[in-house]
């Protein structure tokens, strides 16, 4: 090794690393900026969301399919907690459920959580039975998170990014017992269309 004076080697060490930060958090930003927003306008306004295909790729992929084919168009939010979660996804205005694909991996060990403005895949008591349904948290739901109480949990694969005061209101409409379901709104919450406003791009 060459005889290079100590400061000299600080200072260039210095700088490398900030280069390496520099470069790792422009790198963040594109990604995060790049991130696929859905776009759901509803008969109470419209509520996008931003995915998060890092963490849940499969439950991301899942959803988007849905959107393209126009899967979402006339569902409805047909079960209403205040204080818990909206849900919807599944169900036409006259309470018929949809027909689905395949049931997706269960992918809630991906570390995120189940907080207020999240969103989550519906499932029933199978782990991988996931299909169409999903749900806005409205409370923190700890519970929801993985491994949850049943050893497994509810995936989270994005956040509400605008239109929470729309989120809001769903949560505190009137809902009743309607057609065997609990906790449905009395006036139908329509999912008007629900399509991809930005699409994920890799960071080069």
């Amino acid at each position: 090794m060459t005889n290079v004076p100590r400061r000299t080697l600080i200072q260039a060490f210095t700088a490398v690393l900030c280069g390496l930060a520099l470069s790792s958090t422009v790198a963040s930003s594109a990604y995060a900026a790049d991130l696929p927003q859905v776009s759901l306008k509803t008969s109470m306004g419209e509520i996008v969301l931003e995915l998060d295909p890092q963490h849940a790729p499969k439950t991301v992929a899942n959803f988007l399919q849905y959107v393209k084919s126009g899967f979402y168009k006339g569902t409805i939010f047909h079960r209403v907690i205040d204080g818990f979660m909206i849900q919807g996804g599944g169900y036409d205005v006259k309470m018929t459920d949809k027909k689905t694909g395949k049931p997706i991996k269960n992918e809630s060990d991906n570390g995120l959580k189940n907080v207020p403005y999240s969103i989550a895949m519906a499932r029933t008591n199978v782990h991988d039975s996931a299909t169409s349904q999903f749900f806005i948290n409205v409370g923190e739901n700890a519970a929801l998170d993985y491994p949850g109480r049943d050893g497994s949990g509810y995936a989270v694969f994005g956040k509400v990014i605008s239109g929470q005061e729309v989120v809001d209101k769903i949560k505190g409409v009137v809902v009743d017992d309607i057609r065997g379901q609990q906790n449905v709104p009395v006036v139908p919450i329509v999912i008007q269309s629900a399509t991809i406003v930005g699409a994920a791009k890799p960071v080069k």
